[in-house]
């Protein structure tokens, strides 16, 4: 199975980040994608990474929430990464107006830029969307570059959020948010074709049920393939086969 995004390298981990990996392994969760935040987690990536190296794999970028005044300076050490580095994406990026809007246009700037680096290097982007989710289709609309392909993370939206989206050539990221009571995917996913789904945890944040509110962990992908499996009237297998198909034809690994 695949978990197509989890900070593993996080501090959240340290303590026994050997035990969470040797569990997800023992679940079957073989294959974990690690998105950057910014210039403070990259060398705890790429050193996650380097440990694990038959299953982590790194992606590089500026996290939206990190964007502020000195985000020129964050995205010079991003395009250095990508530029001598191997990254499956670049990731995680895009627009967040949960937080803080005070440098929104910064962060509209950074993720423009980081788009066309995608481009450049020909990888998928990992876009995070909070509170902006009309900003950041009109600007992946607007930048018009071919082939653009990539994951919308953490995906919470409409019928019309998710048609948007594969109607863009891109994929849902569904994680632990699929379990919650009133997380309303399950009123959405029976509208979407399973070919435009990947799962993910967000570790070690949005556990799903039933360790909402703990550290989440790779290992709990089983527990969303089931949801997600319930859903759609099939079998956890058939998801996780499914979802792991989609990742590797995103990824190329």
């Amino acid at each position: 199975m695949t978990d197509t995004h989890c900070h593993l390298f996080l501090p959240e981990f340290d303590a026994d980040r050997e035990t969470v990996v040797d569990q997800a392994l023992n679940a079957g969760v073989t294959r974990m994608f690690l998105p950057n935040v910014d210039s403070t987690t990259s060398a705890r990536l790429l050193e996650t990474a380097n440990r694990w190296p038959d299953n982590c794999f790194p992606m590089m970028g500026l996290h939206p929430t990190s964007v502020n005044g000195e985000f020129e300076n964050e995205l010079a050490m991003v395009e250095n990464h990508l530029n001598k580095g191997t990254f499956y994406a670049v990731g995680e990026i895009g627009l967040d107006l949960y937080w803080d809007k005070t440098w929104f246009e910064q962060q509209k700037e950074a993720f423009k830029i980081q788009l066309e680096w995608a481009h450049t290097h020909q990888l998928p982007v990992v876009i995070h969307v909070r509170n902006s989710f009309p900003e950041t289709i009109s600007l992946v609309q607007k930048s018009a570059l071919a082939g653009l392909r990539g994951i919308f993370h953490c995906f919470t939206g409409s019928v019309n959020d998710a048609k948007m989206i594969t109607d863009l050539g891109f994929i849902l990221g569904i994680g632990g948010v699929s379990t919650f009571k009133n997380g309303g995917l399950d009123r959405v996913l029976p509208s979407i074709d399973p070919s435009f789904l990947v799962l993910e945890t967000d570790s070690p944040y949005l556990a799903p049920v039933p360790y909402r509110g703990k550290r989440n962990e790779p290992q709990y992908i089983t527990l969303i393939a089931q949801q997600v499996a319930r859903i759609y009237g099939t079998t956890a297998e058939r998801i996780a086969e499914l979802t792991t198909n989609n990742a590797k034809q995103l990824f190329g690994v």
